[in-house]
C-alpha cells in the first residue's frame, strides 16, 4: 500500500507542490515566450510531454552505461535526439504551428525542466519512476502554459483558440496580451501558487499531527489495560 502511494505521490507532486513553473520556476523561458496563444501553449506542451517521457526512458536504463564525467553531455544528446523528432514531426503534420514556435521547440534540448528531471531524477530511479515523474511534471508544465495562454489570449486579444469572446473581443486589454503583461500575469499566479502550496502543506502537517494523536492515545489505552489486566 505504502508503495502504491508513493508512486501516486511521484505522479502528482509535479502539478501543484512542485510544479515546474509556478513552484520550481523552471523552463521559464519557452513558457513566456508561447504563452500568448492557447494553440502554441498545447503545441508545446505535448512536446514537452513527449521529449520528457522518452528522455527520462533512456536515461533511467541507461544511466549505469553512461560514465559519470560525461553524464551531462550525454543527457543532452538523448534529450536532442528526441527533439529533432518532435521537430521533423511538427515541420511535416504541423508547419503553421511549427513556424510559431519552432526557436522554442529547439530550446527544449537545455529546458531545465527536462534536463533537470534527467539530472535529479531519472538517473537515480527505475523505468516505472521516471515515467511517472515524467508525466506529473508534464502535467505540470502543460497545466500552468494552458492556463497562462488563457488568460493572457482571453483578456488580451478577446478571443479563445481563435475564437472571439463577447465583450472582450471588441475591448481587449492589450498590455495583458503584451511581454509585459506575461510578467504581471506571472507574478500574480506564482503568489497563487505559493499561497495554494503553504495551505497544503499545513493541511498535510495537520492532518499527520492528528493522526499521530490518535495513534498515541490508542496506545495510552493498550498500555492502561494491559496494566489492569
Amino acid at each position: 500500500m505504502s508503495n502504491k502511494n508513493s508512486k501516486i505521490n511521484i505522479l502528482v507532486r509535479g502539478i501543484i507542490l512542485e510544479n515546474p513553473v509556478f513552484v520550481l520556476l523552471l523552463g521559464l523561458c519557452p513558457f513566456l515566450g508561447v504563452s500568448n496563444q492557447v494553440i502554441n501553449s498545447i503545441g508545446m506542451g505535448l512536446a514537452v510531454l513527449f521529449v520528457l517521457i522518452c528522455s527520462n526512458v533512456a536515461i533511467s536504463l541507461l544511466k549505469n552505461l553512461i560514465p559519470d564525467k560525461v553524464r551531462i553531455p550525454a543527457y543532452i544528446v538523448i534529450i536532442a535526439t528526441f527533439v529533432t523528432v518532435v521537430e521533423l514531426v511538427m515541420h511535416a503534420f504541423t508547419p503553421e504551428l511549427y513556424n510559431n514556435m519552432a526557436t522554442f521547440i529547439v530550446l527544449i534540448v537545455v529546458n531545465c525542466i527536462v534536463l533537470g528531471r534527467a539530472e535529479a531524477f531519472a538517473s537515480k530511479n527505475n523505468v516505472v519512476d521516471s515515467v511517472l515523474d515524467a508525466i506529473g511534471m508534464s502535467i505540470g508544465f502543460f497545466f500552468a502554459l494552458f492556463l497562462m495562454a488563457t488568460i493572457r489570449e482571453v483578456f488580451g486579444s478577446g478571443t479563445f483558440l481563435g475564437f472571439r469572446v463577447p465583450i472582450l473581443a471588441d475591448n481587449p486589454i492589450r498590455v495583458i496580451g503584451s511581454p509585459a503583461g506575461a510578467m504581471i500575469v506571472m507574478g500574480l499566479l506564482l503568489a497563487f501558487f505559493n499561497f495554494l502550496k503553504d495551505y497544503l502543506s499545513k493541511r498535510s502537517a495537520k492532518k499527520v499531527e492528528s493522526l499521530e494523536v490518535v495513534e498515541n492515545s490508542l496506545d495510552s489505552k493498550e498500555l492502561n489495560t494491559e496494566e489492569a489486566v
